[in-house]
């Protein structure tokens, strides 16, 4: 089922597959900016990484000494969710455990995703409560927006910029066949804040960016005139389009969370970047996306 949010600049759309953001348009222009799906290239859109961001070393982990088994980025994309709040500015969708999630991932748990509209910007909020009764819970969490890029037919993503609050990050990357990241690390300089996205600039795959090094990446057109930010508190954000497929659009993505180092060996709860939860707790973070939108002219 499809869901809207409307104010005179911005129309978003949300389905309740995944509690996932379908579309982010323009009022004033008619511009989409969210990425709209095509198997060709990536055929989501803007799905929730949860319980689990990224791959597990073989895709299976160690809880309560029981091996489980969970594909990337977890099932909550894949899942229905319902609406269980809608007014004009803000909705929220929720899922909870069932049998089914419990042969992957064997806790009691809530999830709620809320959207937030408010002038140029909507802002996402996670809500994770632990059901269980006794025992901590364990879980990563993880947004994936893709966004146009370029934004218009006859321009080349080539021509566009990702920028920065920082100068120079340091950066990992996973390895392409296995999913798991490199235990090494590269430093990318941004001159000005800002990098040209060259041809090849994604053909070793995501760029994951950790501790807290990042707070706003933004993506900018040809004439270097930012039109969509994205500004985020977590501790890990990833950058990504399909390697190799010149995808016309390009993720930012805030994780609380990632995948799995090529030697890792542990259990759930010794996952880097993992969060634990009492039980009864709850956990509560949020991200926004701001549309630069154009009067005329002038970008504002």
């Amino acid at each position: 089922m499809v869901y809207e949010l409307n104010n005179e600049r911005l129309s978003v759309q949300f389905s309740t597959m995944g509690a996932e953001m379908t579309s982010l348009k323009s009022k004033k222009t008619g511009q989409e900016y969210l990425w709209q799906g095509d198997q060709k290239y990536w055929g989501r859109r803007s799905p929730v990484l949860f319980p689990i961001v990224g791959r597990l070393r073989e895709d299976k982990y160690i809880c309560d000494n029981k091996e489980y088994h969970m594909s990337q980025h977890g099932f909550a994309r894949d899942m229905e969710f319902v609406c269980i709040s809608e007014n004009k500015e803000e909705i929220w969708f929720a899922l909870d455990a069932t049998p089914v999630t419990r042969e992957s991932y064997p806790y009691d748990f809530r999830l709620e995703i809320g959207y937030r509209l408010e002038e140029d910007t909507v802002t996402v909020i996670w809500k994770v409560i632990n059901e269980e009764k006794s025992r901590e819970m364990y879980f990563s969490i993880g947004g994936h927006p893709g966004f146009m890029c370029p934004l218009k037919e006859g321009e080349k993503q080539s021509e566009y910029s990702i920028c920065m609050d920082q100068t120079e990050v340091l950066f990992s990357k996973a390895n392409l066949d296995t999913g798991l990241m490199y235990n090494y690390k590269n430093m990318m300089t941004l001159p000005g804040g800002r990098h040209l996205l060259t041809d090849g600039f994604f053909d070793e795959g995501a760029y994951i960016i950790e501790d807290y090094q990042v707070g706003k990446i933004s993506l900018a057109d040809a004439e270097n005139v930012p039109y969509v930010t994205v500004t985020f508190q977590s501790p890990l954000v990833g950058v990504w389009s399909p390697e190799k497929k010149q995808a016309p659009f390009v993720c930012i993505e805030p994780w609380y969370g990632r995948c799995d180092r090529e030697t890792f060996s542990g259990t759930l709860k010794n996952r880097e970047w993992g969060n634990k939860l009492a039980p009864g707790a709850v956990f509560e973070r949020s991200y926004q996306i701001k549309i630069e939108q154009q009067d005329g002219n002038e970008r504002r």
